[in-house]
């Protein structure tokens, strides 16, 4: 835990390549330190129909999914370090956001093989 996915308009592709956006919210998370680097699982979907207010502006998008039982302060400090990395990565003309999100344990399931 936690599970980050990644949302981002697919033009920014010409400006980099998707592995940094991976890296950058790796380490975020990372950084935070609340997570040890093995439990950080990271996806990345590109969007190539999209629309933010009425333009079609270039955007990074993360949401990450957490066990609940975290503090406030903890959550922020997730946030924050995910958007200060991804900031760091130097994009211009973009809006970067990051939302946690949750997940009940009781009602969590896993399955490994």
């Amino acid at each position: 835990m936690p599970h980050c996915i990644i949302e981002y308009a697919k033009p920014l592709e010409a400006r980099l390549n998707p592995t940094e956006l991976l890296n950058a919210v790796y380490e975020g998370a990372s950084l935070s330190g609340l997570f040890e680097g093995p439990d950080i699982k990271i996806r990345a979907i590109a969007y190539e129909a999209f629309l933010t207010g009425a333009e079609k502006s270039a955007f990074i998008h993360v949401t990450a999914r957490i066990l609940n039982g975290r503090s406030l302060e903890q959550k922020q400090r997730l946030s924050s370090t995910v958007v200060k990395r991804l900031a760091d990565l130097g994009l211009a003309d973009i809006s970067i956001t990051v939302e946690i999100v949750e997940m009940e344990s009781d009602s969590y399931a896993k399955y490994l093989t």
